[in-house]
């Protein structure tokens, strides 16, 4: 295992990969379903140490999904893992038929999630699939912030019956989850205070908003960060409490504005607490293949932008 501390740049796939080889080993129940990716998703880690528990189901992920659904009906825990695009998309029919309406144990793994999936093309992009995910009765939607997250969230997938949806990103990011962190379903995070505005990050652009709070700080503007790890079901007592402690929000999303984190945000503050908020995500764009930096840039998601919807909301806020 990586030597996972706070600061360090870890790769949530390799964590994946090792969690998941030891809940293999110690869980007879546990399975690894690959669709033919496991040298990017890291699986390949279970098919060499402990390879009864790995099963090669090619590149037919409405069958996977089948199959994981037919191992969870004999009281095996299933891990479904593919890049979230095709997870998400491909097999939606069969999630939604076989897994999410009959509630059974199948865990869902959307790797390489986002716009970030290193030039892979745009075909292997994912920005919707929380929005889908989080529309299927009895899903729990999981994206956490860093490697040292993915490993409390799988314990948690793990432990918990039900369909699960974890969703994961390709690229190493700093860990930023605290020492002592234990993941609750249902619970954010606070992982900065702040005064005038709260930064609600979900999945890697929780790590862009820690750094866009700095970034506000050297101008004088106090930016709390809320890290909200469990997009379904969401906190809306933490959602409630921020707007009523700041009066502004900003969420930030590696998705599409429309039905993933922002949206969920939204749903809470005007049924219970309106205040002015804006979004950070991709707006109603096609993505495209191309650099990490050239598409935070596109795509208007980078830390400046989220510093410039920052200072937006705060002119509403002020009546300006």
């Amino acid at each position: 295992m990586q030597t996972i501390q706070n600061g360090n740049l870890v790769s949530m796939r390799d964590v994946f990969g090792e969690t998941l080889l030891q809940l293999s080993i110690s869980d007879p129940r546990v399975y690894a379903l690959d669709g033919d990716l496991a040298n990017s998703t890291k699986l390949n880690l279970v098919a060499e140490k402990n390879a009864s528990k790995f099963l090669q189901m090619g590149i037919a992920e409405q069958n996977m999904i089948g199959a994981a659904a037919g191992l969870a009906t004999v009281g095996l825990q299933p891990w479904a893992c593919s890049f979230a695009a095709f997870i998400a998309k491909r097999s939606l029919d069969q999630i939604q038929v076989t897994v999410a309406q009959p509630k059974l144990d199948v865990k869902l793994i959307g790797a390489y999630s986002g716009l970030l999936t290193g030039c892979t093309g745009k075909t292997h992009q994912a920005l919707e699939d929380i929005a889908i995910m989080r529309s299927l009765a009895n899903m729990v939607v999981l994206a956490p912030a860093d490697a040292s997250e993915v490993q409390h969230v799988m314990r948690f997938a793990h432990e918990h019956t039900g369909p699960v949806y974890i969703r994961l990103a390709r690229d190493p990011l700093p860990v930023v989850m605290p020492q002592d962190y234990s993941f609750t379903l249902g619970k954010a995070v606070e992982l900065k205070q702040g005064s005038d505005v709260t930064l609600i990050g979900t999945g890697t652009q929780t790590v862009r908003a820690w750094e866009a709070a700095d970034l506000l700080e050297q101008e004088g503007i106090s930016a709390a960060v809320l890290h909200m790890p469990s997009i379904k079901p969401i906190d809306r007592d933490a959602i409630i409490d921020a707007a009523k402690q700041t009066g502004a929000l900003v969420t930030c999303e590696e998705h599409s504005i429309y039905g993933g984190l922002g949206s969920a945000v939204a749903e809470v503050l005007v049924e219970h607490c309106p205040v002015p908020m804006l979004r950070v995500g991709v707006n109603d764009k096609n993505s495209e293949s191309g650099p990490n930096d050239a598409l935070l840039q596109k795509y208007e998601i980078s830390t400046g932008h989220i510093v410039k919807r920052a200072k937006e909301v705060l002119r509403i806020k002020a009546g300006k």
